[in-house]
């Protein structure tokens, strides 16, 4: 069974940058990996997900342009480059894994489609 351990977060102003780091024990290159977050009294989102299949990527909205995510297989370790914080990216960022060979990457990430989480790893944007 896979392990997920996010770090990274931490306080940032806004305009600043964080990188998270999602380490994943068990973990084989074909697995794809997504990033999700969820602010106190809002739904979790979808933020941005690597396929293990062929690598694809995809970024919600509030994401494209400032996030990029990457994944080092040799170190099981998925990344969340963030740069241009915006306050409205306060959440707790978790990362998640599966593998499938018949769900899109898009539909993973905006569905939620992932069977092991992380504890989660706190973001806080504010002046």
């Amino acid at each position: 069974q896979l392990q997920l351990v996010e770090s990274g977060g931490g306080l940032v102003q806004p305009g600043g940058s964080l990188r998270l780091s999602c380490v994943a024990s068990g973990f084989t290159s074909d697995y794809s990996i997504g990033w999700f977050r969820q602010a106190p009294g809002k739904e979790r989102e979808g933020v941005s997900c690597i396929s293990g299949r062929d690598g694809s990527t995809y970024y919600a909205d509030s994401a494209k342009g400032r996030f990029t995510i990457s994944r080092d297989n040799a170190k099981n370790t998925v990344y969340l480059q963030m740069d241009s914080l915006k306050l409205e990216d306060t959440a707790v960022y978790y990362c998640a894994a599966d593998r499938t060979d018949v769900i899109t990457i898009r539909s993973m990430c905006v569905w939620g489609l992932f069977g092991s989480w992380g504890q989660g790893t706190q973001v806080t944007v504010s002046s």
